[in-house]
């Protein structure tokens, strides 16, 4: 007699509980229509984001704290950890301006701000001042000096990844140094401190549906669906030139690790999706953390490589801030000459380090280059004012993928990576301590509601008891009393 399938209503309610991943559609749908149809009650819902974000950056820097130090006290080679910061930033680099020569090659192409003709005195710039707080982006000599960190505590108090990193790499280092006999409590003790903050992580990831809803409704409501009928040329080159930028990631990983970027995109549907919700990659920064140790990456890798990832590594940053240059230069009417493309270039590869957590960060870079060109008026920022926050699932998509790839190419460079593990994850393959990494990430375990629909729904063959040498009565009892009451059963005649 073939099995029922259970019905539509229970398969939905049993994936909505179980799956982040359909409880994150859900909410970034919902958020769309509250945007859409009540504008003005949906701008009321930003904190709903801005807490979900809060509470993960409580935990960002301890945790690469914790990843960092154990990955080099585990691996007992602090040089195998500065060539894999050495090779990392080679990457970065690559990979970075890669993606400005692809932006400007796709700007000179369709040339998206041709035919507006702005007059950048009819401009109101104190909307772009508002966007960035009235700040600037740091020079290279301020870059370097803040990355060094003034305080131990306050490295952690200001959540600067960057100085976070450096204390995390001495107290590696000095762990290294002293060896485990003179300070036998140290690693353990920080290793069961990264547990617990796993653990909060799976508590917190439980409110991300909320975070996207709430950030997709303010999203809506604030700019509404409009303006991509506005900047669609815009829009439109934009995506186009990060999916090639991506189709050339994936090749890359081919290449050097012989993984597949889609199955990684499958294996990280949850995270990406969180991501896009809420348009910040550090939401989903531990859990990527996280997955990327399971998927066979060495803790070191991991901890040093995504995290500075988050400061050099903004590919989808890159390739917007070389469109928006050259869309701007366009819309006001002024033609830069090949000389002055190159410059935009150089100038946005110092421009683009380091403008992470910066609030209007693509602003003020884009400001810096406008006035390095001496061509443009730096006003003329404002013309992508209206279309900016649309560019954000642009830029976190590849922004996360450059770094997660970065991880996996670097990893194996430095012979840092179980490529057999990782094939196994990415096809979906159970591994050993699957169960325990799947609980450390907060993913979803089925309800005792679960089992007992299950029950509800799966047929009874016929003689199926007297197979198992049960009464019928017994279906209702716990698995494990089957066996028992079975096995009772079958000793009985051997008792007398």
């Amino acid at each position: 007699m073939p099995q029922s399938v259970p019905s539509l209503p229970r398969r939905v309610a049993r994936m909505l509980r179980t799956s982040l991943f359909a409880q994150v559609a859900c909410a970034l749908v919902l958020g769309i229509l509250v945007g859409k149809l009540w504008p003005d009650v949906a701008t009321d819902l930003q904190p709903l984001g801005d807490g979900f974000t809060r509470l993960i950056k409580t935990i960002i820097s301890p945790l690469v704290f914790c990843v960092v130090v154990v990955g080099i006290a585990k691996a007992g080679d602090l040089k195998a950890f500065g060539r894999i910061g050495l090779k990392a930033l080679i990457w970065f680099e690559v990979a970075s301006t890669l993606a400005l020569l692809i932006g400007l090659l796709a700007a000179n192409i369709v040339q998206p701000g041709s035919g507006m003709n702005v007059d950048p005195a009819t401009l109101d710039t104190s909307a772009v001042d508002a966007k960035t707080g009235g700040g600037s982006l740091p020079s290279t000599t301020e870059f370097v000096v803040n990355a060094l960190p003034t305080s131990f505590i306050g490295a952690f108090a200001e959540n600067s990844l960057l100085q976070v990193l450096i204390l995390a790499c001495l107290v590696g280092a000095a762990l290294l140094h002293l060896g485990h006999t003179k300070v036998p409590q140290v690693l353990p003790a920080i290793e069961q401190a990264q547990e617990i903050i796993f653990a909060i992580v799976g508590f917190v990831m439980r409110l991300a549906p909320i975070a996207v809803f709430g950030a997709m409704a303010v999203l809506i409501g604030q700019y509404g669906l409009g303006v991509i009928e506005t900047y669609a040329k815009l829009i439109i080159l934009c995506y186009a030139a990060a999916a090639l930028f991506i189709a050339l990631l994936a090749v890359a990983l081919k290449a050097v690790t012989g993984l597949s970027l889609w199955k990684f995109l499958r294996y990280i549907r949850e995270e990406m999706l969180l991501a896009l919700g809420t348009a910040s990659t550090e939401s989903v920064m531990p859990r990527v953390m996280q997955k990327l140790r399971k998927a066979g990456a060495r803790d070191d890798a991991v901890g040093l490589v995504l995290p500075t990832g988050y400061s050099f590594n903004l590919d989808g940053a890159s390739l917007y801030l070389s469109i928006g240059t050259l869309f701007i230069s366009q819309a006001v009417g002024v033609d830069l000459s090949l000389g002055q493309q190159i410059t935009v270039v150089l100038v946005l590869m110092l421009t683009s380090k380091g403008m992470a957590g910066i609030p209007g960060s693509a602003f003020l870079a884009l400001s810096a280059t406008a006035s390095s060109l001496g061509a443009i008026p730096a006003g003329a920022v404002a013309l992508l004012l209206g279309v900016d926050r649309i560019m954000d699932s642009m830029r976190v998509v590849t922004n996360l993928l450059g770094n997660c790839v970065a991880v996996f190419a670097v990893s194996r460079w430095e012979g840092a990576l179980d490529i057999e593990r990782a094939k196994k994850v990415l096809n979906g393959e159970r591994t050993s301590g699957q169960e325990e990494d799947e609980e450390s990430l907060g993913l979803g375990v089925p309800d005792a509601s679960d089992a007992s629909d299950e029950a509800k729904e799966a047929p009874v063959r016929p003689g199926a008891h007297a197979a198992a040498g049960t009464a019928p009565s017994s279906q209702g009892l716990p698995d494990s009393a089957v066996p028992a009451q079975s096995a009772a059963k079958e000793s009985a005649p051997e008792a007398h």
